[in-house]
């Protein structure tokens, strides 16, 4: 039900919308467009790291539909490329998306911060493991995607979850070193931006 609530309020080219739904005994299903395509985890598995005008084009589109989900006070929580659908293939590589699975979203209030603990590990924020934070984890997460876009790897690894929120808390991540070759200033400086450990700080 939250879902749907969530889904309904929005419109916007990078966002799958919801075309209706139904409530059924045991279970409710949701009617959507739909992006033929598949995620864009598994593009990243297939051809990463990408170069900086593929990235570019994917952040560009994620992030303008992140400012349009805070501009409605929603908060997804949970952005990851498991979480973004590629809707048709382009011969340059340049992929329009969708983001889906509002189902952790949130209508938020600018005067309370949130304390539910949610999202998944590579790409969670530190301020949502100290349960305290608002629609910025959102900008943290397309930090962690946009490096992930970049060199073919997260920025905070480790071999479980817990060793992996702990490299988060500690804002520790290599920015010299990149598999994937040379990577502009401009795109280093974005980064820092959005990975910043104080959200205070971030963009």
């Amino acid at each position: 039900i939250n879902e749907i609530n969530v889904l309904r309020k929005m419109d916007h080219p990078n966002i799958l919308k919801m075309t209706d739904f139904y409530n059924q005994k045991k279970e409710y299903d949701i009617i959507t467009e739909y992006c033929q395509e598949g995620e864009l985890f598994n593009e990243i598995k297939t051809y990463a790291p990408f170069n900086e005008t593929i990235t570019g084009y994917y952040m560009k589109q994620i992030l303008k539909a992140v400012c349009y989900c805070h501009g409605m006070n929603i908060v997804h929580r949970d952005l990851k490329p498991e979480n973004i659908l590629i809707v048709k293939r382009m011969k340059n590589g340049c992929h329009p998306i969708k983001i889906i699975d509002f189902g952790t979203a949130k209508i938020f209030s600018k005067e309370k911060k949130e304390t539910l603990l949610i999202g998944s590990a590579y790409y969670i924020a530190p301020e949502v493991l100290d349960r305290n934070y608002t629609e910025k984890c959102d900008l943290w997460s397309c930090g962690v995607i946009m490096y992930i876009l970049l060199t073919g790897r997260p920025p905070f690894g480790g071999n479980t979850d817990m060793e992996i929120m702990q490299r988060i808390k500690s804002e520790k991540f290599d920015l010299t070193k990149y598999p994937g070759g040379i990577i502009s200033k401009e795109a280093k400086d974005l980064i820092k931006d959005l990975l910043q450990l104080n959200p205070g700080q971030r963009l």
